[in-house]
Order: C-alpha cells, then sequence, then structure tokens
C-alpha cells in the first residue's frame, strides 16, 4: 500500500489521455452514478488529442442524447460544436427484432437464441463492432448499461464461441435435422442451414480478434464510475474482480458526487453525508491504491449540453480544489455574512408570527 500522498498514482485521467494507443474505453458502473456525463466528457477531452472520436451508448436508457442535448440514433452523428467527436445510441435487443425478414433465417436464429442464452445480442454486438471497425475512428469510448448488463456485454466473444461450437456439434450430431427445420420455418436453401452456420462463422474471425484486442492493455481499457456509498462501493469491487477475469485492463476509478470537506458546509444533512462519504472513500483509497482516483464534486444542477460539459472537464484532469478553505478569513467573512442573512430572516419570520397571534 502506498505510505503517502506522493506515491498514490495521479489524482486524474490524464493517463487515459496521454495512452494513444488505446482504442476502446469502455466506461462502467451502478446505475445513477453519472456514466454518461463522465463518458460524455471523456469524448470531449479525448477529441482534442485524438483526430476522431466515437461515443457509443450501449444502455438500453439511451441519456447521451440528454448529456449533449442533441438527438442521436443507432448511425454515429457528428456532435454540434466538434469536428471530430460523433456519438451513437445502440440496444442489441430493440436491434435484434428491427433486423427481422422476411426470409425467415432471423427466426430460426431467435429459436437458436433460447436455447445459447445472449447469443442474439453478442451477435448485435459482433456485426456493430466489424461496422465500428471499418468507419477507422481512432477511439471508441463505450456508454454502457449498469454493470450486470455491462458483464454480459463483455462476455460476448466466448458467448459466440460457445454458440458456434454448439451449432456445429448439433450439425454433426443431427446431420439433416437442421435442414428440415429451416424449410418448416419456411425458409429457402440459399437462407437455410449453410447461411445460418455462414453467418456464426464469418463472424469467428470478428470475435478472436475483438477478445484478442479487449484482452490486450494497450489498446483497450476499463474505467469504473462511482459515488461515495455502500452499495457503489460494492458494485465497483464486482466490477474490478470480473474485469481481472475476463483479463481486461481497469485502472482508473471515477468517484463522483463527492462533498468536499473544505467546503462551507452549515446544513447538518450535509455535514452527515460528507461524514458518511469520507468514511467510503478511505476505503476506496485503502482497496484501490494502484489505481488513478478522480474525485469530482457533487453540483447544485446537472451538467448539460456541449458548453457545461466542456465546463467541467478540466475536473478530470485537474483535481478538484474548493474556492474557499474552511479557517481562512475570506471563508470565515462568507460564514458570518450567511449567518447575519439567516439571522435578518428568522427575526422577520418572527415578526410575523407574533401579528398573527395578535390578530386572533
Amino acid at each position: 500500500m502506498a505510505s503517502n500522498n506522493e506515491e498514490l498514482p495521479e489524482a486524474s485521467v490524464q493517463n487515459v489521455l496521454e495512452q494513444d494507443s488505446l482504442k476502446w474505453i469502455f466506461v462502467g458502473g451502478k446505475g445513477g452514478v453519472g456514466k454518461t456525463t463522465c463518458s460524455s466528457i471523456l469524448g470531449v477531452l479525448l477529441s482534442q488529442v485524438r483526430s476522431s472520436v466515437l461515443i457509443i451508448s450501449t444502455d438500453p436508457a439511451h441519456n447521451l442524447s440528454d448529456a449533449f442535448q442533441q438527438r442521436f440514433t443507432k448511425s454515429p452523428t457528428l456532435v454540434n460544436g466538434f469536428s471530430n467527436l460523433y456519438a451513437m445510441e445502440i440496444d442489441p435487443t430493440v436491434e435484434k427484432e428491427e433486423s427481422v425478414t422476411s426470409d425467415g433465417m432471423d427466426d430460426f436464429l431467435s429459436d437458436l437464441s433460447n436455447a445459447i442464452p445472449g447469443i442474439d445480442e453478442a451477435m448485435s454486438f459482433a456485426e456493430m463492432l466489424k461496422l465500428v471497425q471499418t468507419m477507422d475512428y481512432s477511439v471508441i469510448v463505450f456508454d454502457t448499461a449498469p454493470t450486470g448488463h455491462t458483464l454480459r456485454l463483455l462476455q460476448f466473444p466466448s458467448t459466440l464461441e460457445k454458440g458456434l461450437a454448439k451449432v456445429m456439434s448439433l450439425k454433426s450430431r443431427f446431420g439433416g435435422v437442421l435442414s428440415q427445420m429451416t424449410r418448416l420455418f419456411g425458409v429457402d436453401e440459399e437462407f437455410g442451414e449453410a447461411a445460418i452456420l455462414g453467418k456464426l462463422e464469418g463472424m469467428k474471425d470478428v470475435i478472436e480478434e475483438v477478445n484478442r484486442q479487449f484482452k490486450d492493455p494497450d489498446l483497450t481499457t476499463f474505467i469504473c464510475v462511482c459515488i461515495p456509498e455502500f452499495l457503489s462501493l460494492y458494485e465497483t469491487e464486482r466490477l474490478v474482480q470480473e474485469l481481472a477475469k475476463f483479463e481486461i485492463d481497469t485502472h482508473n476509478i471515477i468517484i463522483n458526487q463527492v462533498i468536499f470537506d473544505e467546503e462551507v458546509v452549515e446544513s447538518k444533512l450535509l455535514k452527515a453525508r460528507m461524514r458518511m462519504q469520507q468514511k467510503y472513500l478511505d476505503q476506496f483509497y485503502m482497496l484501490y491504491d494502484d489505481f488513478n482516483i478522480t474525485k469530482l464534486p457533487l453540483l447544485p444542477q446537472e451538467v448539460c449540453g456541449g458548453e457545461a460539459l466542456k465546463g467541467f472537464s478540466h475536473h478530470f484532469i485537474t483535481p478538484y480544489k474548493p474556492s474557499l478553505a474552511r479557517g481562512s478569513v475570506e471563508e470565515l467573512e462568507n460564514r458570518v455574512a450567511a449567518l447575519k442573512e439567516q439571522l435578518k430572516d428568522a427575526e422577520a419570520e418572527l415578526e410575523k408570527v407574533k401579528k398573527g397571534k395578535q390578530k386572533i
């Protein structure tokens, strides 16, 4: 464990911006911790150092459009105010439903997906990756769905490999049964067994290449986003362990919605929240002393729109410092002024109550 602050890794995402070799950046964590805002800001920062950046939302909720206040679709769209930042929103399950055609092959594949859970999402994701790779973006940022969905997404290469193996074993064991089944679904020979197997086998190279890239720390990294609370800490630990199991690099944690101790906090509720947060912040630093941990402040308003995202982005590079330090002359003057204002309001309210009682 690091013995002092000097030995701790840099408290920013600068390391991600400086790693020119990165091709895939996943951003994930528990629902409601600010993944989309973080993904959007990472995209904004990367657009300043890379030739072209694509942000892909794989979360069915699709908050990317809300973050930039611009409508995105399943095709890459240039983000307003940028010349090299693009965004798209995909939903593998919906994509699959939309792709059903009259040739019946997709009907057969959807039946196959019942036998191999997750293969429909995996195939849609593989198709999307194949398309993205032809577009030649410098780096791709994934704004992922909450943790459970994300872990399933990262399993897709092995899911497809299992699916291919299962279909091949079915073919060898049952011979012409697959052909009979495809005829039963009203599928012509050219769209039958050979086409289905061809579609799966055609993805094998993509699967193997993506699997190799995802496990290469020079090409892929995963950034965990969380808030300083128990459930989020627990979810982050689960995520980090699962990523290690999948051999996917992760060495950055963004802790969002932090109430900073030095700030002028007079509210009892906020003080209590601050103490609670500090307990979990200490645990984060203890568990992840070799990670780059970036702390972001809790704001009184949402960060929405390109300009607001650009404005907030400097906190990702330079550790946040509250404008007023507790105990300074300026901070004490501000507190005295605030207390005088509160006293004035309380006196006015007391006068109102007294007048009300006199009328009765």
